[in-house]
């Protein structure tokens, strides 16, 4: 079964606005989008639309959380925070403001606006700054409980939603925790661990080659117990994220591992390169690598 990040964010945002009057929704232009549209109809006095200006967004988020309120910023994840770094950096992390970034249509789940709409690089932006935390959930159940979590979270938060459906792979009696991550499926040989989208490819692939699947929907700050864990078990390590290879959550993992404890791993994800168009998702993820079969054939190397 398939289900939408975006809808199951729309419907958490509404449910915190009825609960929590202190929060507040901002969109750069595109609130339908993100599927806030609703929340605006409901809420109107909590809603603003600031206009095609990202980086003037933030600001006005950060002026409204030091005030004491809950601003979640929204819009697509190469825009935010791909054009507003700087006052990400400085207004909201700074200042520790209590400021939520929602950044959807992250990676190849946009495939047909091409490059300049996929956003492979916003994990290695978030995870330099100091004080942000940063979600990345497997699916639409995941997602509804991280946005409710995130909001009573003090402090910047940056979350990442996918455009396309994900297949749903957590259940609803299924604890989550910020800072936690969740081992989906025990095994011996090989630690895989996913974010986002590629949870569901993990554990396509689990039963063959007998591996622990680690959702780590927390990327900072990483659950270093739990993976550590894991590797002292397996000895070996895969990573599977649709993001860039360079400064995502492979390149957490293998900072952890090199200092803590020192295996072979193997880092999936976009190659070091922009994207492209298609005309239909999964022919990018075919052709990037980010399938099943290619974590079976990295085992193999290994």
């Amino acid at each position: 079964m398939t289900n939408s990040m975006r809808d199951a964010f729309g419907e958490a945002i509404l449910e915190l606005g009825g609960k929590t009057p202190k929060v507040l929704a901002l969109t750069a232009d595109l609130g339908s989008s993100i599927r806030i549209d609703k929340f605006a109809e409901k809420y109107p006095e909590r809603f603003f639309n600031i206009g095609v200006a990202e980086a003037n967004m933030i600001g006005v988020a950060a002026g409204l959380a030091l005030e004491g309120f809950i601003p979640f910023c929204t819009s697509f994840a190469v825009f935010l925070p791909g054009r507003c770094f700087d006052q990400i950096r400085v207004s909201v992390c700074q200042n520790k403001a209590n400021v939520k970034l929602i950044g959807s249509h992250y990676g190849f789940t946009n495939p047909g606006d091409g490059a300049t709409a996929q956003s492979i690089e916003d994990i290695a932006l978030m995870r330099v700054l100091p004080e942000m935390t940063i979600l990345c959930p497997a699916d639409a159940i995941e997602t509804k409980k991280a946005i409710l979590a995130m909001a009573k979270k003090e402090g910047p938060v940056y979350l990442r939603l996918s455009r396309a459906e994900t297949e749903i792979v957590t259940k609803e009696s299924d604890d989550f925790e910020i800072g936690k991550a969740n081992v989906l499926k025990s095994g011996k040989k090989v630690t895989l661990i996913a974010c986002g989208t590629m949870v569901a490819v993990a554990l396509s692939v689990a039963e063959k080659i007998n591996a622990e699947v680690i959702n780590l929907s927390t990327i900072k700050p990483l659950d270093k117990q739990t993976i550590l864990k894991s590797v002292k078990k397996t000895k070996k390590v895969i990573t599977i994220e649709e993001h860039s290879v360079v400064g995502g959550m492979g390149s957490a993992v293998a900072e952890l591992l090199s200092q803590e404890y020192p295996v072979p791993i193997k880092i999936m994800g976009i190659p070091d390169c922009f994207g492209e168009s298609a005309r239909e998702y999964q022919q990018l993820l075919d052709k990037y690598g980010l399938t099943g079969e290619n974590i079976i054939r990295n085992f193999k190397n290994f």
